[in-house]
């Protein structure tokens, strides 16, 4: 059964996390991996930094090869980064164990990951890849995927969970009878991570009910 896996790991144990160090106020979110040959190339975006000052602020990373711009969309840059074959990592222990990334936010305070295995034999191999090349986690949650009446429709636990709650609620009615942070005082998490639930679910939903494979 395909098993999601939540972790955690500090800011400068993940490759593009140096940037935290000229730029503390910037947010990264990785948008994709593409296994590439033998090099992991991830998109991901980048928010709260001028352009020029990404760009500056990579250049003198240890392994990376290229760091690129690809797009712009209101003040939210979208990059793509490639890095030295050698270079062993996080992302290189996800692809070698054919893990999906689902979402991956870094923050000057660290890095959390929510990521997808065809089975727990494949989430457990990547906990034995970090493990072998000494890469700390922090593991925070392991579940396995659950529909969401019907086929198909696959949501974690927490993604359902707060998307049932939150129409529940009424957040999104018009006008709507609550906020975001009601609902994450509910749960018991921060607003941040309730948005970020709230956003995975809506693509997943979306993936898996309008847009054909």
């Amino acid at each position: 059964m395909a098993t999601v896996m939540e972790f955690t790991t500090s800011a400068d144990e993940f490759p593009l996390g140096t940037v935290f160090e000229n730029l503390p106020e910037v947010t990264i979110e990785l948008e994709r991996l593409i296994p590439h040959e033998s090099l992991v190339i991830p998109y991901f975006w980048v928010r709260g930094a001028e352009t020029k000052d990404i760009e500056n602020a990579f250049e003198t990373h240890a392994g990376v090869i290229n760091i690129e711009l690809i797009d712009d969309v209101d003040d939210e840059y979208l990059m793509r980064a490639e890095w030295e074959e050698e270079y062993f990592g996080i992302l290189s222990a996800l692809a070698k164990s054919n893990i999906a990334v689902l979402s991956g936010v870094g923050r000057t305070v660290g890095w959390r990951f929510e990521v997808r295995g065809e089975s727990r034999e494949a989430i457990s191999e990547f906990r034995t890849e970090c493990q072998d090349h000494e890469i700390p986690i922090e593991i925070t949650a392991i579940h396995a995927l659950l529909p969401v009446q019907g086929e198909g429709y696959e949501l974690t636990e927490t993604q359902r969970e707060a998307l049932a709650l939150a129409y529940e609620r009424g957040y999104f009615n018009s006008p709507r009878e609550t906020t975001l942070a009601e609902i994450a005082d509910e749960l018991g998490i921060t607003q941040q991570s309730l948005s970020s639930r709230l956003k995975r679910g809506y693509r997943r939903l979306i993936s898996n009910t309008l847009i054909s494979s």
